[in-house]
């Protein structure tokens, strides 16, 4: 347990304190001894052929939200947080991603997806269209379409899902199936008419015309769907909710329609969803709300499942094809806290994020499929203040400010709805609940909205050939490293063996090479 003991100027702080192994070098040395065998053991690499590809995509979840989410999840357990283990942190395999896009130092959501989903760097606001294409014109769209990992695997025979907490016809998952010079343009009601006169489609049309069987597609967006004015089934008469097509088409009727006699279910409920028998059922269409899904501290746990319940489902259908498959995984709204200021939010995404990463690795094998979990972008978040160890994570700074004699968090943002002026000075916290779950923390510019960071990401991968992701690389080398190793896209030579598994050409090239400098090693030895 924790104890509360007065710091500097009477602020009160909740500390855990030192255990008595702690004290004691042989704990650390023992600690490290055990991670130095471990880490050993990688040594003989995994080179077998990744049957299932898992990408989980942490939007906005740079290494400091990375960080205070593992220090959250472990005082949910009540314990102090810092030595506690995300998920994530289990991969053997990190490296950093850079994710600026092809015309902005600090990117967003489309163009990195485009990255990371289709293998080639855009402009931002775009998605599965190259750099030549320009935002917002229509006809800068033909003749510069990307593909995705996705079409890749389901060209191939992999089953395809996508999974996410935002809209299905969102930055981050629309990249996977779409061709839209405007990452705006959910449905033909949030297109210009020209766009629409000149032949541009839709972001939702996009969903279910350009890979017409995607075959698990779960998160929020149902308004984008029906015709416009329609009423939603979960909130009738709610204006906001209801249908936003202008072309009358209703798109979710289209594909019960065609789907009719393949075992395709459409749900819009977690009693839904989680009365499905995943063995009778080839395509699941699962829309939860008419926009994104709520945040997870806001979920109503009997109409709204859950990222980790979605992705357990999603995992069950998919893993039937003998071919394998290809999942996209969203933890979309922890941007959408960020965004907001509400740390608190933004944090609880990611811990549930980091549960379905669990779940999926319950469900899977290392041997046969490869993992990786990263971040399109990072924010302006960060935590300091000189926190003592176990300090809540949403809890103040142990000091007062040197220059106001007022109180801080430790979670602050660089800019943000925060900003707070109070009779001309900045709001004293102590005054405030700055633990409640919509607080959103203090930030040192005003803004609306709270704007990406433009760091490097983190991302960690297990299982095939999970080492080339290694060191630091562009974002786009993700999809090239996954597809190498599923054996689908481009580059496939390696994949040709007896056993039906990948070859190990991919690393026998290393071999004369490092006979060469060891040679090279022997001859420089002698000379000297």
């Amino acid at each position: 347990m924790c104890r509360f003991i007065k710091m500097e100027n009477s602020i009160q702080t909740c500390l855990f304190p030192h255990t008595e192994q702690e004290k004691d070098p042989k704990f650390w040395n023992t600690w490290a001894q055990k991670t130095l065998k471990n880490a050993l053991t990688l040594q003989n690499l995994n080179t077998n052929k990744a049957k299932n590809l898992i990408l989980f995509l942490g939007d906005g979840m740079g290494v400091p939200t990375v960080t205070a989410a593992r220090i959250l999840k472990g005082q949910l357990n009540g314990q102090s947080g810092e030595e506690t283990q995300l998920e994530m942190d289990k991969f053997p395999f990190v490296s950093l991603a850079k994710t600026y896009n092809t015309n902005a130092q600090v990117p967003d959501s489309a163009g990195t997806a485009t990255a990371y989903l289709c293998g080639v760097k855009a402009n931002e606001g775009t998605v599965g269209v190259s750099a030549a294409a320009v935002r917002s014109q229509c006809n800068t769209t033909q003749g510069n379409e990307v593909t995705s990992i996705l079409k890749w695997a389901k060209d191939a025979g992999k089953s395809v899902g996508i999974v996410t907490t935002t809209r299905v016809n969102h930055a981050t998952p629309s990249a996977a199936y779409a061709h839209s010079v405007d990452r705006d343009w959910y449905s033909d009601n949030e297109m210009p008419p020209e766009a629409v006169q000149a032949g541009c489609k839709d972001i939702a049309r996009q969903l279910f015309e350009n890979i017409p069987n995607i075959d698990v597609i779960m998160g929020g967006g149902r308004k984008y769907m029906f015709p416009k004015n329609t009423s939603d089934i979960e909130y009738p008469g709610v204006a906001k909710h209801s249908g936003t097509r202008k072309d009358e088409r209703n798109l979710v009727q289209e594909w019960t329609d065609r789907m009719k006699d393949k075992k395709g279910r459409y749900v819009w409920n977690k009693k839904q969803l989680l009365s499905l028998n995943p063995n009778d059922v080839d395509h699941l269409l699962g829309l939860f709300e008419p926009g994104d899904l709520p945040y997870d501290l806001e979920r109503n746990t009997e109409t709204d499942p859950s990222l980790t319940e979605m992705v357990e489902v999603a995992i069950k259908i998919l893993r039937r094809n003998p071919s394998g498959f290809y999942l996209l995984v969203e933890g979309g709204r922890i941007d959408h806290g960020h965004h907001e200021g509400k740390a608190k939010q933004a944090l609880h995404e990611a811990v549930e994020m980091d549960r379905a990463i669990g779940r999926a690795d319950l469900m899977t094998s290392i041997h046969d499929t490869l993992t990786i979990v990263t971040a399109d972008h990072s924010h302006v978040f960060n935590f300091g203040g000189y926190t003592g160890r176990g300090n809540t994570i949403f809890g103040l700074a142990p000091m007062l400010s040197d220059i106001d004699q007022k109180p801080f968090t430790s979670i602050l943002y660089g800019n943000g709805p925060g900003y707070k002026i109070v009779k001309g000075a900045r709001e004293n916290v102590s005054t405030i609940d700055y633990q409640e779950n919509n607080y959103q923390a203090q930030s040192a510019v005003p803004l609306s909205m709270e704007t990406h960071g433009g760091e490097d990401v983190a991302v960690f991968a297990k299982g095939p050939l999970a080492h080339l992701l290694h060191g630091v690389h562009e974002q786009n080398y993700i999809p090239h490293v996954m597809a190498y190793a599923g054996c689908i896209g481009q580059n496939r030579e390696h994949c040709r063996s007896r056993s039906g598994t990948a070859s190990r050409s991919a690393t026998t090239g290393l071999y004369p090479v490092l006979s060469s400098i060891a040679t090279l090693l022997t001859v420089t030895r002698l000379l000297c």
